[in-house]
């Protein structure tokens, strides 16, 4: 293994947490195999985050400075990414498989003709032999993969790494690359932003988030989620089954399919637990489950179990947090 490239997400000025999960998870991978990680980010305001990188332990990082990847373009970024990991000599290209992730691992695997492996959660370095190591079945256990080809894009599952400590002393070089983006280039285009959020608090973010399932009734019971929400200094999340019914946005999605989540405090509410959904609270310290089935999966999962009916609970809880902490 030679380099190791990361894709060091930014938000704004600073590297998103996926974005420093990437780099500690490249870090790590870079000393045990004798290698050098090395960072890429994309968009005007990228010279300002590649001094993060690099005390978050990047040795070079790689800034593309073109206004046009200021928003998130698939095909842009497709483009760009494939550039900048042929000119780093790269085998192995590390992204958080965050939304933006599950989007671009598949696409930039096809392109580089590498391997692709998915939801990483750490590895195993014997001698020139990698073995990556994902959870599988719900998990419930953990499978051990080795790649075939020369060349492997993983993608490292959200919460899963220790955010590295920032080395203001850290040496490392940045780079600023060329890369020849046009509007032609441009498939789709964005005509205008609408905040889908209940709340400005990402569910990645979150020290307390209050989800809410097919067990609410409707949308209406997601107004009371919030107000709780509010309260406690948290946001809203959904199950599955609540976002396909339209009741909230699909980005409030909690799950493997959606957000990956780990807070302090989860707050299940009329969600029955699903495989897939218990899959993206594996890692919440906390977990509170109010349901009306004694026999809902969640309460495997729950700390603390309430078998009621949430329209009795939520309201007295939040009348009674009220005259607590207002």
């Amino acid at each position: 293994m030679s380099n190791i490239l990361v894709f060091a997400h930014q938000q704004g000025e600073s590297l998103t947490p996926g974005g420093r999960e990437a780099l500690a998870f490249g870090s790590r991978l870079a000393s045990a195999n004798d290698a050098e990680v090395r960072a890429v980010l994309l968009g005007s305001s990228s010279e300002k985050s590649a001094k993060e990188a690099i005390a978050c332990g990047a040795s070079i990082a790689y800034t593309v400075s073109n206004p046009l990847l200021d928003e998130y373009d698939v095909d842009l970024y497709v483009n760009c990414l494939h550039k900048v990991f042929q000119q780093s000599s790269a085998d192995v290209l590390i992204i958080s498989f965050d939304r933006m992730g599950k989007d671009l691992v598949g696409r930039l695997a096809t392109r580089i003709s590498a391997s692709a492996i998915t939801e990483v959660v750490d590895f195993r370095t014997e001698g020139e032999e990698q073995t990556w190591i994902r959870p599988i079945y719900g998990d419930k256990a953990y499978g051990e993969y080795k790649t075939t080809r020369p060349k492997v894009v993983v993608g490292i599952r959200q919460k899963s790494q220790e955010l590295p400590s920032l080395d203001e002393n850290h040496i490392g070089e940045i780079i600023p690359l060329d890369f020849a983006a046009s509007e032609d280039m441009i498939v789709t285009r964005l005509v205008v932003k609408i905040q889908a959020a209940l709340s400005g608090i990402r569910l990645e973010d979150a020290r307390i988030i209050i989800s809410g399932g097919r067990g609410l009734g409707g949308p209406e019971g997601f107004t009371e989620l919030q107000t709780l929400a509010n309260l406690l200094g948290g946001t809203v999340g959904a199950s599955r089954a609540a976002c396909d019914a339209g009741w909230v946005p699909s980005n409030l999605q909690v799950g493997q399919t959606g957000a990956v989540v780990a807070p302090d405090l989860y707050i299940a509410v009329g969600i029955s637990g699903a495989s897939q959904h218990l899959a993206g609270i594996t890692s919440a310290k906390t977990v509170i489950a109010i349901n009306t089935d004694p026999e809902a999966p969640i309460f495997k999962r729950a700390n603390i179990g309430v078998i009621a009916d949430y329209k009795t609970v939520i309201p007295a809880l939040t009348e009674k947090l009220k005259k607590v902490l207002v």
